[in-house]
């Protein structure tokens, strides 16, 4: 009984159940979030401070950020590389303020190895814009990369405030400032119609999810796959299709599942690379759970290119991509040659690779075995 008096039904118990788990996911999505972004902000305070004051900095110049990525490299951090210190010091010169919101813990650690308090960030930020502490509890730190590209301060100030108002996702937040919405606000004579309009359409952010950000699952120590496998029967074919290239006995070495690769400020995961001993290059694997179409190859396109320019080594031939797509009984399989000019290697590569039948039998035959077990998964789309 409950203590009103009232029985608690079956359907009642599911509901009771569904909401606590969300609110401990959105509870710990925040918190992860509020985390990261705290770290992020006093690695930036840390290198700024060094720069300005440290009595060995002389010693390191204009080397300094790679050779502070090299040591905490060696020390097992993750996202640590030059260009993502020289982000944290970004972050840290444009948001001052959220020194406010900083643990006694994180404040602690900073007194104690002699660090100042961060200096008062000026009159734009402190009349025009949300405290820290709203902005942390608010945002994640993949908000704050986007609106820290923002040079002028007011227009900053302007996206986040619509940004929190709005509970804008990253990708609506991106959106926002590419269709120029600060401009388009100074010079629309309805502001009001224009910012509801904006926000009928408007993207909302999900803190639950969260933990699917490359940031977050690195800052947790988690590998790509146990955050990037998108559905029971993506993982399923994956396994499968792993154990029969390698079965193939014709050279495949496996070296990694869903690869997290960064080309600019996008991330992309390629689902299987293998190396092929006796063709000496890189075999690229995607998987689709969909009918093929032509943005899939670009995609593959994308990663083989990529690979060609960063991976590929003196005696390596260039990468092949083999893309799997699959709907129940169809399968269509290509391969992304790339922009090889030599038909030698295309010819060597048809005949070292599985031909194209026998990896559309093996999908087929998978997709009907997985699908058959999961009558619900069938229309899952990667």
């Amino acid at each position: 009984m409950k203590p009103n008096g009232k029985k608690l039904n079956f359907a009642a118990l599911v509901a009771a159940i569904q909401r606590v788990h969300q609110h401990c996911s959105f509870q710990a999505g925040k918190a992860i979030n509020v985390s990261l972004t705290l770290r992020n902000w006093v690695i930036g305070y840390y290198i700024q401070e060094y720069e300005q004051r440290g009595a060995d900095r002389a010693d390191y110049g204009g080397h300094l950020l790679e050779s502070l990525s090299d040591r905490l490299v060696d020390r097992g951090m993750s996202r640590v590389d030059p260009r993502e210190l020289r982000r944290y010091r970004q972050f840290y010169l444009a948001y001052f303020r959220i020194w406010e919101s900083l643990t006694p813990e994180l404040r602690m650690l900073s007194s104690d190895i002699g660090l100042p308090v961060p200096p008062d960030s000026g009159v734009i930020e402190s009349r025009f814009t949300l405290a820290g502490s709203v902005l942390i509890a608010s945002l994640s730190f993949s908000h704050f990369q986007e609106l820290v590209g923002i040079a002028d301060p007011l227009q900053r100030a302007f996206y986040e405030v619509e940004c929190v108002k709005g509970n804008w996702s990253v990708r609506e937040l991106k959106r926002q400032i590419g269709s120029l919405y600060f401009e388009r606000s100074g010079f629309s004579k309805d502001k009001e119609k224009l910012a509801a309009r904006i926000k009928a359409g408007a993207e909302n952010f999900e803190p639950r999810f969260a933990v699917r950000d490359p940031y977050v699952f690195e800052f947790l120590g988690l590998r790509s796959r146990e955050v990037m496998g998108e559905s029971d029967l993506e993982d399923a074919l994956l396994d499968k299709l792993q154990e029969f290239l390698l079965e193939l006995g014709h050279g495949f070495c496996f070296e990694a599942r869903q690869k997290r690769i960064q080309i600019g400020e996008a991330h992309g995961f390629v689902d299987l690379v293998f190396y092929h001993r006796i063709l000496k290059c890189h075999v690229l694997v995607e998987l689709k759970v969909a009918e093929f179409n032509h943005e899939q190859m670009g995609q593959l396109n994308t990663y083989v290119s990529w690979y060609k320019r960063n991976i590929m080594t003196a005696g390596d031939n260039p990468p092949v991509g083999l893309l799997l797509c699959t709907r129940k009984d169809h399968a269509l399989v290509q391969y992304a040659l790339a922009d090889m000019d030599n038909r030698l290697f295309v010819s060597k590569y048809q005949l070292g690779l599985p031909s194209r039948e026998d990896i559309r039998r093996f999908v087929e035959a998978q997709f009907k075995e997985q699908t058959s077990r999961q009558p619900d998964q069938s229309q899952s789309v990667i």
